[in-house]
């Protein structure tokens, strides 16, 4: 048995469709989603309890298609769905790599997933099971940052982890600015303040309001979930 000790008893991850792309430009990559489930074994394995809020957008992102003319609404269902696919692939890796997974969707799909129940949802998590939740809240106007945050706070998860491709929040873009300055530790007063773009509006405030803490890491460096999940100085705390 591990003797590492993680500092945070239930978690809620946040990932985005994109993490499932690899090197591919659109779609699942097989090999990538059972990379990140074997990530999520690891720390299922140190007993943490695990939710993960999955994305769409590597499939499908509503902002996209009410740029390309469709009505919000419609473009946001249609960015729902693609997270069910993307929830569907995630359970499957995550069950090839021994970890006993629920799939819960927002939006009925009695075929392939179980509705919202914050009790039962709750119970699977005490029992040692992963949830994926998909659709993010169910509804369109509403992110997937959004329905983090809300779940989170259902509950009772001690932080978000939101996974990204940079290794934290920076003054600047990281990118374009060079001389960018990364933190390892701000608050969300100092997050507003700078106009650091975290979360949508809505999640921040509801995290804000609530203390929930709020950790950012790069997924795609190896370890970098297990660390994060340890309480190592991995990319930027938020509290």
């Amino acid at each position: 048995m591990s003797k590492e000790k993680p500092a945070y008893r239930r978690i809620l991850l946040k990932l985005s469709g994109e993490s499932l792309l690899g090197d591919l430009p659109f779609g699942i990559d097989i090999k990538t989603a059972n990379s990140i489930a074997q990530d999520i074994k690891e720390i299922h394995d140190l007993n943490v309890q695990i939710a993960i809020m999955i994305g769409g957008g590597n499939l499908f992102r509503g902002i996209r298609g009410t740029e390309a003319g469709m009505d919000r609404a419609s473009a946001d269902y249609m960015g729902l769905m693609a997270t069910i696919m993307n929830a569907i692939a995630l359970q499957d890796a995550l069950e090839k790599v021994g970890c006993d997974s629920r799939h819960i969707c927002a939006i009925e799909v009695k075929a392939v997933a179980e509705p919202f129940i914050r009790g039962r949802v709750i119970r699977h998590l005490e029992k040692g099971r992963v949830v994926i939740f998909s659709a993010g809240l169910g509804s369109p106007y509403f992110t997937t940052d959004t329905a983090s945050a809300l779940r989170a706070l259902e509950i009772g998860a001690d932080v978000i982890f939101k996974a990204t491709k940079v290794d934290g929040a920076y003054s600047a873009d990281p990118v374009k600015d060079k001389s960018a300055k990364k933190f390892m530790v701000i608050s969300h007063e100092d997050v507003i303040k700078r106009g650091l773009q975290v979360m949508d509006t809505t999640a921040f405030t509801l995290c804000k309001e609530n203390k929930m803490p709020i950790v950012i890491f790069n997924l795609q460096k190896q370890g970098n979930l297990k660390n994060a999940v340890l309480g190592l100085d991995v990319g930027t705390k938020i509290f």
